[in-house]
């Protein structure tokens, strides 16, 4: 395996685990940091004045529909809807799932009555993925920023512009500090990389960005958090080891490409099984069960019946 003892804490989170992301993105007081990274996100496509954060689960409209558990949920200022997600590895149906998830904001805008008064006046949705450690199949080489939408398939013009998914490859993002350019720049290094630093760089001494780093340092936990993070982060490094060792055999063993995937496949759907160990043993150590939730991306009402 790539790693023989367990990670230590640095001076900073890694800003890319479930834990940290949403302590800093998906909380009141720090509402600005998300805004600043969703505007830089859509390049001034949009901007983005406030926010309101919505519950992460979308129930369907009767008990026997499948609901949707995102990772944040947010409405704008607008109307318009941002679901934003952090993926870690790659996963089976990915394109499809995030279809789902859209397709369960589009059809809950429609009002239980008086259909023909509504006319089908929707509200914009969009999906933000950060993809960290993969590339999605058909992405040009090299790129990392995807913007999606509705266009026709012969003139490009497009069709449908409330629609939207904006995919970032993380594993795409290689720039240098020297090669920062733009803020969308500054805030993908940062992502990547800030679990590394040991200080605010000078490039980065913004208002903004300060408040993040002060945020995000280690030491500003309670000793609840610092308990939930450790655990995020020996929850990563326990399932990076796991698979790198399990695809190394795979090969070792001759293994074609379609079974290695198969096998990474099979080990993430054990990650169920070891998040559900996880939230009995919050539970025990008297976490709530939104606490619980945060971390192990459990439906609430899983954690209650453990």
């Amino acid at each position: 395996m790539h790693q023989i003892t367990p990670p230590v804490p640095g001076k900073y989170m890694d800003l890319l685990l479930d834990f940290s992301f949403k302590k800093i993105f998906a909380s009141e007081p720090n509402k600005d940091l998300l805004i600043a990274l969703l505007n830089e996100v859509f390049c001034g496509r949009k901007h983005i004045a406030d926010l309101v954060y919505n519950k992460n689960e979308h129930q369907g409209d009767i008990k026997t529909e499948g609901g949707a558990i995102f990772d944040l949920l947010c409405t704008g200022n607008d109307g318009e809807r941002f679901i934003i997600e952090v993926q870690r590895a790659k996963q089976e149906y990915f394109k499809q799932r995030v279809l789902f998830y859209t397709s369960r904001l589009i059809s809950g805008q429609a009002p239980k009555g008086k259909r023909a008064q509504w006319k089908y006046n929707l509200s914009e949705v969009y999906l933000i993925a950060l993809l960290e450690n993969f590339t999605l199949d058909g992405s040009p080489a090299g790129s990392y920023l995807h913007n999606v939408g509705l266009c026709n398939r012969d003139t490009g013009e497009i069709f449908y512009d409330s629609l939207g998914f904006i995919y970032i490859e993380l594993i795409n993002f290689v720039k240098t500090e020297e090669q920062l350019e733009t803020d969308l720049d500054r805030w993908l290094y940062i992502l990547k990389n800030m679990s590394k630093m040991d200080k605010i760089p000078v490039y980065l001494r913004k208002p903004i960005f300060e408040k993040l780093f002060n945020v995000a340092e280690y030491g500003n936990l309670t000793k609840e958090e610092k308990m939930m993070y450790d655990s995020s982060m020996k929850y990563k490094w326990d399932n990076e080891n796991v698979l790198d060792y399990a695809v190394k055999e795979a090969k070792k063993a001759g293994l074609q490409e379609g079974l290695q995937r198969g096998l990474q496949d099979g080990l993430q759907k054990g990650l169920q099984e070891k998040a559900i160990t996880i939230a009995q043993a919050m539970k025990k150590e008297g976490f709530t069960a939104d606490q619980i939730a945060k971390f192990t991306q459990l439906p609430i009402e899983e954690i209650e019946r453990l």
